[in-house]
């Protein structure tokens, strides 16, 4: 039988429940948990533990890879926590995804914003609004987040830390040693 458009969001919404119950529970089975709670996000809410990291990590896989299939998707979520986990960057996700090297004043808010360029990641200093637009791709973009948190995937990248579209030649790639070539990202550590 074939799903009808209006039942399709509908689709994606249980299983993101059912990815973060899951994730609950087997958050709940390790050592060191952090207290559960919630965060509402444009009336999307996720539970359980590292919600926030959970956020943080789907809005990069959404504005990074958005428009990918599943394994680029994976691979900008890998390369995030590749960081995470290594001395050059920082210690958590949201951290590792907000990374800049400068802020400026806003002319029109007056507010602390990153300087364009200075980023690690290109759309959090682009300018532009970062709230996802498309909700069933920023949905699944949860699902995913939750599901490279609890360990689901292999690091299909080999260990990057580093990664850029495959039409653009940054000036710092050719110091590094290139692993993979996925969907429109070029990898390397």
């Amino acid at each position: 039988m074939k799903m009808s458009k209006k039942m399709k969001p509908l689709k994606y919404l249980c299983l993101f429940v059912l990815g973060f119950c899951i994730g609950l529970y087997c958050g709940r089975a390790g050592a060191q948990v952090q207290p559960d709670y919630e965060v509402t996000y444009h009336g999307h809410k996720i539970l359980g533990p590292f919600a926030e990291e959970t956020l943080c990590l789907a809005k990069n896989l959404y504005f990074e890879a958005g428009n990918q299939p599943l394994a680029g998707k994976i691979a900008v979520g890998q390369v995030t926590l590749n960081r995470v986990g290594h001395e050059k960057f920082p210690s958590s996700i949201c951290a590792v995804v907000y990374q800049t090297k400068e802020y400026k004043t806003s002319w029109k808010t007056g507010e602390q914003i990153p300087r364009r360029g200075m980023c690690q990641f290109s759309w959090f200093c682009d300018g532009k609004d970062d709230t996802p637009k498309d909700s069933v791709t920023f949905e699944k973009c949860m699902i995913i987040a939750r599901q490279i948190q609890n360990g689901e995937f292999g690091d299909i990248t080999e260990g990057a830390l580093w990664y850029h579209a495959d039409y653009i030649k940054p000036y710092w790639s050719k110091n590094l040693n290139q692993t993979v070539h996925i969907d429109q990202h070029i990898f390397y550590k």
